[in-house]
């Protein structure tokens, strides 16, 4: 079995979703915050642990959580 380095898992989702790219909520694993479910927004980095920070459509800021937070991407930037 061959393990990515938390450096590659990163990369690839730097890839996956670069800035720009609109992204929309699935689900969240915090039940306390208020962002529902089919809330769109633009992604503006990832950082170096992986989290994807969003401009949300709503004026949110909040940074979604790889492997706990579910999302989906609606467009990839020009």
């Amino acid at each position: 079995m061959i393990v990515a380095t938390k450096s590659k898992v990163v990369e690839m989702i730097r890839k996956r979703y670069p800035e720009g790219t609109r992204i929309e909520v699935i689900s969240l694993y915090d039940p306390y915050l208020k962002l529902p479910p089919g809330s769109r927004g633009t992604v503006s980095f990832v950082d170096d642990i992986g989290t994807i920070h969003v401009n949300w459509d709503s004026g949110s800021l909040l940074g979604l959580i790889n492997g706990q937070d579910r999302y989906k991407k609606v467009t990839t930037p020009i």
